[in-house]
């Protein structure tokens, strides 16, 4: 994930920190509590360098997302931003059989980039019946709006969100600097919990704005960006951690948890850091990756 990127040797010299929660949270985030469900994955399946720390010795290519099916219980699903094939996410949905593994397709670039959210009714209903066809392993949908949609065309943003069912497992990740501003940023997640809609929260080192700590939905999703396993991408998942110990009574009902860094080698130890300590620190039962103790080292 390029957006936010920054050098290697520049990481030293930023500050990382989480903000308090935005009111709009707090409004979410009632006191109920329902112990949430916690989705932990990557941005893809078919890295050749996690043969050996995570599948199994030998595993062909074609058989990666067999493989990765075994590890994790979630995954982004960014090939659907490029190409909606039915026939895949019907094949996705196969592999993935009985078991409780949610796919988390990203909405088409013919929406989100092409047609820029105008005029795309006929577009979102096909999306929608396209990935409905993942049937119960259908987690949450993302929908990326570009860097240079800003808050000018807000109101493509209120007709998109109105095409949706209210509270369909939809978030929207924005990127224009302009959206983080307020009175805007107030309006438009506003707009987004009237509809149950969510707002994606994106954790990467040159736009803090980005992470803005607004929930607008009970579902959390957060894509973190990690830095090559530097000592301040696993600071800030431990206090990633500590948040989510503190919101996990208050009315979130589900996380997921996406990790992405330049190498993607490097991906699966933020994952297993997660996890062993999500499970730790909330009695979650996800499933430790078990890497080789020397795969944290670069």
């Amino acid at each position: 994930m390029k957006f936010g990127h920054v050098n290697q040797e520049e990481i030293d010299t930023l500050t990382f920190t989480l903000p308090e929660d935005h009111k709009i949270s707090r409004e979410i985030l009632n006191g109920i509590d329902y112990k949430p469900s916690f989705f932990v994955g990557c941005g893809k399946w078919g890295i050749p360098e996690w043969v050996g720390p995570l599948y199994p010795e030998g595993t062909r290519q074609k058989d990666f997302l067999s493989a990765y099916l075994t590890k994790f219980n979630s995954i982004e699903l960014n090939g659907t931003f490029y190409r909606l094939s039915r026939s895949s996410i019907e094949s996705w949905a196969e592999q993935a059989g009985a078991s409780d593994f949610l796919y988390c397709p990203k909405w088409s670039q013919r929406i989100s980039h092409f047609k820029r959210l105008s005029d795309v009714e006929e577009n979102t209903n096909y999306f929608m019946e396209s990935v409905a066809l993942l049937g119960k392993n259908l987690g949450a949908t993302f929908l990326t709006l570009p860097p240079n949609f800003g808050p000018k065309y807000i109101d493509r943003v209120f007709e998109f969100i109105r095409l949706l069912p209210k509270n369909y497992p939809a978030l929207l990740e924005f990127r224009h600097q302009d959206w983080f501003i307020e009175p805007v940023f107030s309006e438009v997640m506003s707009a987004l919990k009237e509809r149950g809609i969510g707002a994606v929260i994106t954790d990467v080192a040159l736009r803090r704005d980005a992470l803005h700590m607004c929930l607008t939905s009970p579902t959390l999703f957060v894509r973190f960006n990690g830095y090559g396993l530097h000592p301040s991408d696993f600071k800030r998942l431990d206090d990633w951690i500590d948040r989510l110990v503190t919101w996990s009574d208050k009315g979130l009902k589900k996380v997921f948890f996406f990790m992405h860094q330049e190498n993607e080698a490097h991906t699966i130890a933020l994952c297993d850091y997660f996890i062993k300590n999500i499970n730790k620190k909330l009695s979650t039962n996800l499933l430790p990756l078990d890497l080789p103790s020397d795969y944290y080292k670069v």
